[in-house]
């Protein structure tokens, strides 16, 4: 690239996998700022189905919800790692993709309102259409994975016209054609790259996925605002305790996914398992924040549901994230706290049968945290200990 002008168009070949300094572009950003959208709109709808007592419709319809705008941002975040040629382009067509997310995002309150989940699905295969052009771009420009491209380009193209004809199902079926449908978009990556691995980078991909976590991380922080906000408009001393609990437990949700650095494990098998796990990272925390916010309707009298489901919104997946956190990011490399992980979690899930159960799960929370820090310095003082002698 001459001067620092970028083409229109390059050949789109496969990137350095040890490319040394890869960091998230202003597009990968831009494109995660527009998911924000499609997050808190899911968010949102789940408080409001769980603050009226409909826990099953609620639950049902958010994990379909979210699996849509988890799965879209997820194979664009490889496949970016793999082949960005950030000319013109690709720009574009990213574009379309981000124009997708908007789709899906406006038909969120459909999907939980009303169970019509058409303008959720044109999005969702704006986007995922859009990354077919790419990955065909790819198949051109880089013969030594044109097999694994093509297989995305077919497998993905197959399995949108499987999500277009469910539109046309009845509505009995339409569960299960989602479970089927899901499952089949989940099997696309590990057929397609078992002829050759894709060149994503491993550092970059956790760093993808740690700006994700970012961002669900913020439907909490609106809880909180929320809750503090409301304090201050009513002079309710209660809310002000509610809120600080609230601010230990996303201080300590980020603390415990950000404790260590990390990167995608090199493997395929390990690597898909590390990158759809981290579904249940992302819904559970976009969640949790949904559940602080029932919290506060309890305790203003909005909210149509008992105490113990009230605890349950947000027990349930702070349990459910301190799982997966403990499975794909301790486990393989901090052994100190193994037992300290699932301990907490089915403490957790104890909370919601005692009274102020939030408060208990902050401070659940941060005892867990100190248990990390303090494993962690006598990790650092072992290994220091031979360098000393």
């Amino acid at each position: 690239m001459t001067g620092g002008l970028r083409p229109w168009y390059r050949p789109m070949t496969a990137r350095d996998r040890g490319e040394e300094h890869r960091a998230a572009t202003p597009l990968e950003l831009f494109f995660d700022l527009c998911f924000v959208v499609a997050v808190a709109q899911a968010a949102t709808n789940l408080h409001h189905d769980l603050a009226e007592d409909h826990v099953g419709h609620a639950v049902r319809s958010y994990l379909m919800v979210f699996f849509a705008i988890w799965w879209a941002w997820m194979n664009f975040t490889w496949f970016a790692s793999a082949y960005d040629t950030d000319d013109d382009v690709y720009r574009i067509t990213t574009l379309v993709q981000i124009a997708g997310a908007l789709i899906l995002a406006a038909g969120v309150p459909r999907a939980f309102t009303e169970g019509d989940f058409a303008t959720i699905t044109y999005g969702y295969v704006v986007m995922r259409l859009a990354l077919v052009t790419q990955w065909l771009r790819a198949a051109a420009g880089d013969p030594g994975h044109r097999p694994a491209d093509v297989r995305y380009a077919v497998g993905v193209t197959l399995v949108q016209l499987g999500w277009l004809v469910r539109l046309l199902l009845p509505n009995d079926w339409r569960v299960g054609s989602f479970v089927v449908l899901a499952l089949a978009d989940l099997l696309v990556p590990a057929l397609a790259e078992r002829p050759g691995m894709t060149t994503w980078h491993p550092r970059h991909i956790a760093e993808r996925y740690g700006l994700f976590t970012l961002i669900v991380l913020g439907e909490v922080v609106l809880a909180t605002s929320v809750a503090i906000q409301t304090g201050v408009d009513a002079g309710d001393g209660g809310l002000w305790r509610l809120a600080a609990a609230d601010l230990v437990i996303v201080f300590a949700l980020w603390w415990l996914y950000f404790d260590r650095e990390a990167e995608a494990p090199a493997r395929l098998s390990a690597s898909l398992g590390w990158g759809y796990g981290h579904y249940l990272v992302f819904a559970a925390v976009a969640a949790v924040g949904a559940g602080l916010e029932v919290v506060v309707d309890q305790h203003r009298h909005l909210a149509h549901v008992g105490g113990v489901v009230v605890g349950h919104t947000v027990a349930v997946p702070t349990a459910v994230y301190l799982l997966t956190v403990w499975v794909l990011r301790v486990l393989p490399r901090q052994r100190g706290v193994v037992v300290a992980f699932p301990v907490t979690a089915l403490l957790v899930l104890v909370t919601p049968w005692v009274a102020g159960s939030v408060y208990l799960i902050a401070a659940l929370l941060f005892a867990l945290v100190a248990v990390t820090v303090l494993a962690r310095q006598r990790e650092l003082r072992s290994r220091s200990r031979p360098a000393a002698g």
